[in-house]
């Protein structure tokens, strides 16, 4: 090993720390946004932003997983660690976002209480619970995962430990994007005769929408099929 190299275990502290920042800066960009858009407290139904605000933010987004994957790829050794080192800073980032607002904003009220998650390609919702446990899961897979690797163990998912990983990652990803598809299908907008009228109809659902059911039981199997992934992972490394 590369006596100059940091340890695994001091690249997830520095990890940590860098996630930790970025965290607090993410969420004071958030207190602004809502001492303009949400001077009331933020809730639902969304209030509608400019469209050039709106593509700000999805630039700010864009730049935020960039940031994340970048000092994945930094800290990792190989493909596997680049991956999941992104995963942890990802995990400990969003943590820390929710902890920064409750600080600032004292601010959700409790996990369920229901937040607008992301933007691209469309809304995210769900209540803040469901991504602090996916936070959780990614922090924990990659202290299992890296933890093995450099400990000695060959390291190597199958085809079969990716399929229920990302299985199940796209069954959590429906969950939260679920409720602004259905507004979108039923505005009419993505027909081909689309009108103005079919947007106009798209801003005044969105204007009213107010999210009351997430669907836990689906999130519960997306986690379960992760959770799966990574065992078999942990089990079949070998010496």
């Amino acid at each position: 090993m590369d006596s100059t190299y940091l340890s695994y275990r001091l690249r997830f502290v520095w990890l940590t720390v860098f996630a930790v920042a970025m965290g607090f800066l993410e969420a004071i960009v958030v207190v602004y946004l809502r001492m303009i858009y949400y001077p009331e407290g933020f809730d639902f139904p969304l209030a509608l932003i400019p469209p050039e605000v709106l593509s700000i933010e999805w630039v700010r987004e864009i730049a935020t997983l960039v940031m994340l994957g970048g000092v994945g790829i930094i800290a990792g050794r190989n493909n596997l660690q680049r991956l999941f080192y992104a995963l942890f800073a990802f995990g400990v980032w969003d943590i820390f976002y929710y902890m920064a607002l409750k600080i600032f904003l004292a601010w959700p009220a409790s996990l369920l209480t229901w937040d607008l998650l992301f933007l691209i390609p469309i809304p995210w919702l769900g209540p803040v619970l469901a991504p602090v446990i996916c936070s959780v899961t990614m922090i924990i897979m990659a202290v299992v995962i890296i933890g093995k690797q450099e400990r000695g163990y060959t390291v190597r998912p199958s085809l079969t430990d990716w399929v229920l990983i990302y299985g199940g990652a796209a069954v959590i990803l429906y969950t939260f994007l679920i409720d602004y598809s259905l507004l979108i299908i039923d505005s009419g907008i993505l027909s081909s005769g689309s009108t103005p009228a079919d947007a106009e109809t798209l801003f005044s659902m969105i204007n009213q929408y107010i999210p009351d059911r997430y669907r836990w039981l689906l999130f519960i199997a997306g986690e379960l099929l992760i959770i799966a992934g990574t065992v078999r992972i942990f089990i079949n490394a070998k010496r």
